[in-house]
């Protein structure tokens, strides 16, 4: 026979394990420190400068037609 299960404490449980599984997602996606947040910044930035430096028309120039 099966065992006897109560629908509202299921429902319930599943809850409590659907907010643990988001909380770990937001904990891998959100949670990184200051350095890491500034590190990334600051490639982010150099990189569009690098870009920015090897374009052959400044992006605040439109040509003239």
């Amino acid at each position: 026979m099966a065992d006897i299960v109560n629908l509202r404490q299921a429902r319930k449980q599943r809850a409590r394990d659907e907010k643990v599984r988001i909380a770990q997602q937001n904990r891998v996606l959100y949670g990184r420190s200051k350095g890491e947040k500034q590190r990334d910044h600051l490639v982010a930035d150099q990189a569009e400068k690098f870009v920015a430096g090897h374009r052959r028309e400044p992006s605040g120039v439109e040509s003239e037609q």
